[in-house]
């Protein structure tokens, strides 16, 4: 992982490129770099070709180009992982590449370089890879969370709405005791092929089947059901654990919580964007805390021992210096955020506001004016008019 080329240098973008720039650019290095069109040097060309279709898998995706844009080629991999909570999901906060397995907008092989060659390359690749195992849609949530809990980590419980597999035919989407049949128009590949005669010659057009809808398969029993799809529309409940030390806008994924694959592909995957909401007295700064903590006069002037909440519930207790200024900043060492990648904690950083009095007794008043005195400060004279 740690070897591996930036992803944006790969396709030569910036980090700012609409998805028109990362189409084009995409487009134009796997014409290039497409090992069937380098011949001589094959090894080196489909090391590259792979290269630039990982980087086009993961920037042409929103969700892994955020992640990607937030933690790089490694992912948040301090937490969960392989083996992790809730029956050894893990791999929250991660994402993978599936080298040529994905090509975002553009489909497969065979879809790419028809529209560049006309057809020369990955003929049968396209048949092919429509009727064999895909992975199914990733399925996106949104969840709000209190500053405590994006401070300590919290697990929560959502309700999902997706496709699961059909417990009676078993994703099938045939009747039990029935079986799905080869299609007998298109022989199995979803396809059909028509060669029309033209003064350039012969010409070859492929179109999907009409009579399979392109499945290459017939269900002439459907599954009760189900009606023949191989899915039925649930709410499952879901758990979610957000680590400690998340951020508002990051996202945690859920491997395999999305919607079912087909033809035997694996599930998709659950992306939770977290919001945050706003403390009334805490901020965050990266992974500093700060707030401000209201003193005294006299608390100011002659120093004092302040008991400062913390974000977890516990106090912390600070001495202060006499003569203490308002706006003054003061740093309790790793009190605050912890890394989600790392064992890195921040600070919690708290500015003293000093607070005058409004209303004083006649003693108190007595007593300042007295203190004032002794300062060589002239005490307020409370006069009729501008003139005496």
């Amino acid at each position: 992982m740690a070897n591996k080329r930036d992803y944006y240098e790969v396709l030569g973008v910036s980090k700012n490129a609409s998805d028109d720039e990362l189409k084009k650019a995409y487009r134009k290095l796997a014409k290039k770099y497409h090992p069937d069109a380098n011949p001589d040097n094959k090894a080196e060309a489909e090391a590259k070709f792979k290269e630039v279709n990982e980087a086009y898998e993961n920037l042409s995706d929103p969700q892994k180009r955020r992640m990607y844009d937030q933690f790089g080629h490694d992912g948040p991999q301090g937490f969960g992982g392989a083996g992790g909570p809730f029956g050894g999901q893990g791999g929250y906060y991660s994402y993978s590449s599936s080298g040529f397995d994905g090509f975002g907008d553009f489909g497969d092989l065979g879809d790419i370089f028809s529209s560049f060659f006309g057809g020369g390359f990955g003929g049968r690749t396209s048949s092919k890879r429509q009727n064999g195992p895909r992975k199914g849609a990733d399925l996106n949530l949104g969840i709000d969370i209190t500053f405590e809990q994006s401070f300590l980590g919290v697990e929560k419980e959502v309700i999902i709405t997706r496709d699961e597999t059909c417990t009676i035919c078993h994703g099938s989407g045939a009747k039990p005791g029935t079986s799905v049949t080869k299609c007998s128009v298109c022989n199995g590949t979803g396809q059909v092929t028509q060669v029309q005669n033209t003064i350039l010659g012969q010409m070859q057009t492929r179109r999907t089947c009409s009579n399979c809808h392109g499945t290459g398969e017939v269900i002439k029993e459907p599954c009760e059901i189900c009606h023949g799809k191989g899915t039925v529309r649930k709410q499952p409940k879901i758990k979610i654990k957000i680590p400690a030390g998340i951020d508002d806008n990051q996202t945690v994924v859920l491997r395999g919580e999305g919607e079912p694959g087909e033809k035997g592909g694996e599930k998709g995957d659950l992306y939770i964007t977290v919001k945050i909401k706003k403390h009334p007295i805490y901020t965050r700064k990266g992974n500093q805390v700060l707030c401000e903590v209201p003193i005294t006069i006299t608390q100011a002037t002659l120093g004092a021992e302040l008991e400062i909440p913390m974000v977890d519930g516990s106090k912390e207790t600070y001495k202060i210096p006499d003569g203490t200024q308002t706006g003054t900043k003061f740093t309790i060492r790793n009190k605050g955020f912890k890394s989600v990648n790392s064992n890195n904690v921040g600070d919690f950083i708290f500015t003293v506001i000093v607070q005058t009095p409004k209303r004083l007794t006649k003693e108190q008043r007595d007593l300042l004016t007295q203190l004032a005195k002794t300062m060589n400060e002239q005490p307020p004279v409370k006069k009729r008019g501008l003139f005496g």
